[in-house]
């Protein structure tokens, strides 16, 4: 079974510098170190790479390029390298130069990749996943879903094999991350 990655409105008016934790969720400085203790803890149980992220960015024009990464038969590895420069490094995913080095990473054409992103070509594919995730009341992300059932949040792999074949869980899978 193969995985489809569908593009979600994660935080979509973030600016493109970004903003800071506590502005994102309006808490306290205390409370984000204490959410990002939380999540690093749950990534390393999962085997996450995940750095001391204080920042949120846009990703609007990275989903963009995933999509485009998708048809190129490179999505997989994109979406791999777009959430280690995120979540592990705390890149600035609206950054055209991050962007351009996320498709060199994955062995796409620079140049090609610049237009992609100058041109929006994928932007009206990235409306329909945000229209499916809407359809679906995707709320978070990772949220899997298969047939009538849906995980949200970074799960174990006994918690995505539950999931697929309907067995009883043989662990209790982590909770979600986000």
């Amino acid at each position: 079974m193969n995985v489809r990655w569908v593009a979600f409105p994660l935080h979509p008016q973030t600016p493109a510098e970004g903003l800071t934790l506590e502005a994102l969720f309006d808490i306290p400085t205390a409370a984000v170190d204490r959410l990002c203790a939380r999540l690093s803890r749950t990534a390393a149980e999962l085997g996450l790479a995940f750095g001391d992220r204080r920042k949120t960015f846009n990703s609007r024009l990275a989903q963009e390029l995933g999509k485009w990464a998708e048809d190129r038969g490179r999505g997989d590895a994109f979406h791999r390298a777009a959430f280690g420069a995120y979540f592990a490094r705390g890149l600035n995913l609206a950054r055209l130069p991050v962007l351009l080095d996320l498709a060199a990473s994955v062995q796409l054409p620079r140049d090609e990749a610049r237009r992609v992103i100058e041109q929006r070509r994928y932007r009206a594919a990235v409306d329909r996943d945000w229209q499916k995730a809407a359809e679906k009341r995707v709320t978070a992300v990772p949220t899997f879903i298969y047939a009538d059932r849906r995980l949200v949040g970074a799960q174990s792999y006994p918690a995505l094999k539950q999931l697929v074949t309907g067995e009883p869980p043989a662990e209790t899978s982590a909770q979600g991350l986000f």
